[in-house]
């Protein structure tokens, strides 16, 4: 299935049915009087999260959703039915922005959400109801309201815990292959992701947590170059990034701060996340080596980087009891901004 998170749709809701202008007449019944009906109720757009999805490829090859309209009311004071409404199903995840592509109307974060794109119309009044004292047999009655239309973007944002960012070749998939089930491809050339992967790790203790592959970023991703930054909303929501260096590249200091540059060029807080650097690939230099790049992050960070081997497992199970642990800190100190809790006066 190809992955695509970002789609623009048209919306409409469905026009309330107009009311009936009718007589009640009947032979040998006499004071007849007006009895239209009616209009229904248009029906209402809503879009739904649900489990299941991880894509928005649906919305490729149908951009317009209208619901139905109100039916028109009747004689006999015959309500019209109201027409059906529309449910636009989309991924956990995924924002729903306004036609401007930057007012967020709905943030859609957990299965189940629902919330109301647009409003159908009313349905107008039959005859019926502007009968008075003085005014015995209205000749008239209300239209229908119109429905409510709308052009809105959909963008899919994974719900991860952990993401995994780097140059390209830095070895986040094969990170991410060795660390869960996921199946991403790996190549020995740079950019064989092409869209995020997620996968499910398995702390052994009865925990797990998501983590999040994108594609890699080079110099100048957020002015477009190579697949540039769009991939980087996918981990927004992430708790913690795990930034992999390539222990065996020509500069790996010099390929850090490439990448956290481009970080900050994007800015939606990226950089203030914690972050745990990992010198990938470390079955390729000599211990001397690894030596000496642990002691120029640990002087660049203020923190000694983790150094790991993908594919000898080397060091892998302790990298993830820490970014469990960086998760777990992360979520609670959220948890305790949110709820505006405060640390309580020490006494003795």
């Amino acid at each position: 299935m190809k992955f695509l998170d970002q789609v623009k749709v048209f919306i409409a809701s469905g026009a309330g049915g107009p009311g009936a202008v009718s007589f009640r007449r009947e032979k040998y019944v006499e004071f007849g009087g007006p009895d239209g009906g009616d209009g229904g109720r248009g029906g209402d757009v809503w879009a739904e999260a649900v489990d299941g999805l991880n894509t928005l490829i649906d919305y490729r090859y149908q951009q317009h959703f209208k619901a139905q309209r109100g039916i028109n009311g009747a004689g006999a004071n015959r309500t019209g039915a109201d027409g059906e409404d529309i449910i636009l199903k989309v991924p956990v995840g995924t924002q729903i922005l306004d036609e401007d592509k930057e007012t967020v109307l709905a943030d859609m974060t957990e299965a189940g959400m629902k919330v109301l794109l647009a409003r159908g119309g009313r349905g107008g009044k039959g005859n019926a109801h502007f009968k008075t004292s003085r005014q015995q047999a209205p000749r008239h009655s209300q239209p229908g309201e119109p429905g409510e239309e709308r052009w809105l973007w959909l963008r899919l944002k994974l719900i991860a815990d952990a993401g995994l960012v780097g140059l390209p070749n830095a070895g986040k998939s094969t990170f991410l292959a060795a660390v869960s089930r996921a199946n991403p491809k790996i190549a020995a050339y740079p950019f064989t992701t092409l869209h995020p992967n997620l996968g499910v790790v398995d702390t052994g203790e009865g925990k797990r947590f998501v983590l999040a592959d994108i594609p890699g970023l080079i110099e100048g991703a957020h002015e477009g170059a190579g697949i540039g930054d769009r991939f980087l909303g996918h981990i927004e929501r992430c708790a913690t990034l795990i930034h992999l260096v390539d222990a065996g590249g020509e500069d790996p200091v010099g390929a850090y701060e490439t990448v956290r540059g481009e970080l900050e060029a994007y800015g939606a807080g990226l950089t203030e996340k914690p972050e745990i650097i990992a010198l990938s690939k470390m079955e390729t230099v000599t211990p001397e080596r690894l030596a000496e790049l642990t002691a120029e992050f640990a002087a660049l960070t203020g923190g000694e980087p983790a150094v790991i081997s993908a594919v000898t497992g080397e060091n892998m199970r302790p990298l993830i009891y820490r970014i469990a642990g960086a998760i777990e800190a992360q979520r609670a100190a959220d948890a305790k901004a949110a709820s505006g809790a405060t640390e309580p006066d020490w006494t003795p």
